[in-house]
């Protein structure tokens, strides 16, 4: 098996076990046990108050002590540990601690399996802007099916979904033990406290350009857990519509969510070329109004004739998330030293998918508490939805006048002599 095949079944399962419970688990919450639009975006929080620490930590592991492909299978077993037993919890407070010890070794995983990929890449000679997105696009493939499983299968609306992240943690924690070394950053004696635990990464915060990427990388990861938290509960509140109750999309809301992962897929492909011709900051504009308009389709949108509103809005989703995610863990990988890549790594986690998201959950359940006063009914999400539009649409105007990157030129001028 090639390196390249072996990274694809390693993005599978990852993002295999993620896609089993992320954009179900509102669903379960909500109509199975009964939670609030408050109580419903702290489960989603978890996962960003996980990734204020737990990536950068894990990070400084695999830079420092710990191979990261072995750090990746270790943190997976755990995660696996805690998921099982959040299944058999049913009341607020042990199945949010359970949840939240879950993620605090899952998040981590992530940047840990960028940090293999990149690492495997470089080893056999290969352009990591070329070959990582085809790779990562079946990590996209792997949530996909997911969904598919735990709609069809009801798993939705129960715990069924946790044991089958579980099963898929423990394949992949045994399978990334098999994957390629991955070194580790000479220990050097002299060194100081900062170098020894691995913090250097934080010195990027010394480079304003990089600052300033990574502060409207936090602002933007407020996005991100949005619409996987509330989209499905919000599909779900047209069974109280007649005209829309027995509609594919209200009896099948994971499903047609899924549509946003099958067009993440194609987007993947687009991100070498957009890229290397355009730069990271026009393609992180492209991101942002992609996040304003998957927002404000939401709240026009509906199961019947503005379905059209609803399928576009998740089609928008994969530029709005690719454009991003991707493309910024490739920039930071291409950005900073290989004896901190890890950490790095873990940094962007930790202002995406740590403050970013955390907020974001947070303030969105807030804000769907605010104007949706039983969120099993269809009253007033359209409202919730252009507020979390009009968020993202200052955070782009600001992006515009702030992000200043003369790198694009250089890159461009780089690509002509190529040619």
């Amino acid at each position: 098996m090639n390196i390249k095949t072996r990274l694809i079944v390693m993005n599978f399962l990852q993002f295999f076990a993620w896609g089993s419970w992320l954009i179900s688990l509102g669903s379960y919450l909500g109509g199975n046990l009964g939670f609030g639009g408050v109580q419903i975006g702290s489960f989603y929080a978890t996962m960003g108050i996980a990734s204020l620490f737990m990536p950068a930590l894990l990070g400084i592991v695999a830079d420092r002590w710990i191979p990261a492909q072995k750090v990746l299978g270790l943190a997976h077993f755990t995660t696996a540990l805690f998921l099982i037993i959040a299944a058999t919890q049913t009341s607020y407070t042990p199945l949010y601690i359970c949840m939240m010890l879950a993620v605090m070794f899952y998040m981590p995983t992530i940047a840990l399996s960028n940090s293999v990929a990149f690492n495997a890449l470089e080893t056999n000679n290969l352009d990591t802007v070329k070959s990582f997105p085809p790779i990562r696009f079946w990590g996209t493939v792997g949530f996909i099916v997911a969904m598919w499983i735990v709609d069809l299968t009801g798993f939705k609306s129960n715990n069924m979904q946790f044991y089958l992240s579980a099963a898929t943690s423990i394949l992949l924690g045994f399978y990334a033990f098999t994957l390629p070394h991955c070194p580790i950053a000479p220990k050097k004696g002299s060194g100081s406290i900062i170098d020894l635990l691995g913090f250097r990464a934080f010195t990027l915060f010394k480079d304003s350009r990089m600052a300033i990427f990574f502060i409207f990388s936090m602002l933007l990861g407020a996005a991100l857990q949005i619409t996987n938290g509330f989209g499905a509960p919000f599909l779900e509140s047209f069974q109280s519509v007649p005209e829309f109750a027995d509609s594919f999309g209200v009896k099948h809301p994971v499903i047609l969510i899924s549509l946003s992962q099958i067009s993440e897929t194609f987007c993947i492909l687009l991100i070498p070329f957009f890229l290397k011709r355009y730069g990271i900051k026009k393609v992180m504009l492209i991101s942002m109004f992609a996040w304003v308009l998957r927002f404000a389709l939401f709240g026009l949108g509906d199961p019947g004739s503005g379905l059209w509103m609803l399928v576009l809005s998740m089609l928008v989703y994969g530029v709005a998330f690719d454009f991003f995610n991707i493309s910024g863990a490739l920039f930071v990988d291409q950005e900073t030293d290989i004896s901190i890549r890890s950490s790095a790594q873990g940094l962007f986690m930790l202002m995406t998918n740590g403050l970013g998201a955390t907020f974001g959950s947070l303030a969105a359940g807030a804000v769907v508490s605010h104007y949706v006063p039983d969120i099993t009914k269809n009253e007033g999400w359209s409202s919730a939805w252009f507020v979390f539009a009009a968020y993202a649409l200052v955070v782009a105007i600001l992006f515009i006048f702030l992000f200043q990157y003369k790198h694009v030129r250089e890159e461009k001028e780089e690509i002509k002599q190529v040619i």
